[in-house]
């Protein structure tokens, strides 16, 4: 079956938005930030669900947060057992708050793609990577039989102009990569570079095509994402991993 990759849902952004505006009067009520209160909701709601699905020692487990979310992997690639463990918005800590419903399950693999969240809350490239440092030892003190593929964090295009948070915050992106390449390295992980596969000519900025916010995917964004780190995934060859994939999604 081809993989048919869906148009954005229409109401997902208003929702939110929706959402948002109901919880406005009880946060301020309680002096706190309402859309907050709700993506924590959202954050529970998903490790809720991912407590009664157990990871198993055949799984390939994708990890991280809206980028994540986002993906239908066991279908991109065409193989059950790879599992999406992505909550929107989530940071760095969050993941290490919810590790144990992965390495419990002492997966196969594991793909961590994190760190834009904590990029657009203004903390130093040095900090975030302390934090990434944590985790990755974390991931590889519970389950070390399990393989860890280490991504870089994605470009991402403030021609948009929807993230005031990311603005002025291009920089901070390479700064990091450098270091998460770095603790891949040092903790036997494997390092993923997207960067190739995703920027666009400048080397800079996430390819237009690959977006509709500046941060998020669109179709084209994922399948390149998918070609990127197909041979990971299936180890193949990547001239044929990448050529079965492009057949599979059109």
């Amino acid at each position: 079956m081809k993989f048919q990759i869906p148009s954005a849902l229409p109401g997902a952004a208003s929702a939110r938005r929706t959402l948002c505006k109901c919880a406005l009067l009880g946060g301020l009520l309680v002096g706190i930030d309402p859309c907050a209160a709700a993506q924590d909701v959202y954050w529970h709601q998903r490790v809720s669900l991912f407590d009664k699905l157990p990871v198993s020692e055949t799984d390939i487990v994708f990890l991280g947060n809206s980028i994540t979310d986002g993906g239908e992997f066991a279908e991109m690639f065409g193989m059950e057992n790879c599992i999406n463990r992505g909550i929107r918005s989530d940071v760095i800590n969050g993941v290490r708050k919810r590790l144990r419903q992965v390495t419990d399950g002492h997966p196969a693999k594991i793909f961590l793609l994190i760190g834009i969240n904590d990029v657009s809350h203004g903390l130093p490239a040095e900090k975030i990577a302390s934090n990434y440092e944590q985790l990755v030892k974390e991931i590889r003190e519970a389950t070390p039989e399990t393989e860890l593929y280490v991504q870089s964090v994605m470009p991402i295009n403030n021609d948009f102009k929807r993230y005031k948070n990311l603005v002025g915050r291009e920089d901070v992106i390479p700064a990091l990569n450098a270091l998460i390449k770095e603790i891949a390295v040092n903790n036997g992980a494997t390092y993923i570079d997207l960067w190739g596969a995703l920027a666009d000519e400048s080397g800079s900025k996430l390819r237009r095509e690959f977006t509709n916010d500046g941060l998020h995917l669109t179709g084209a964004g994922y399948q390149a994402w998918a070609g990127a780190i197909v041979p990971y995934v299936k180890e193949e060859p990547a001239h044929d991993a990448t050529l079965l994939l492009k057949n599979k999604i059109e």
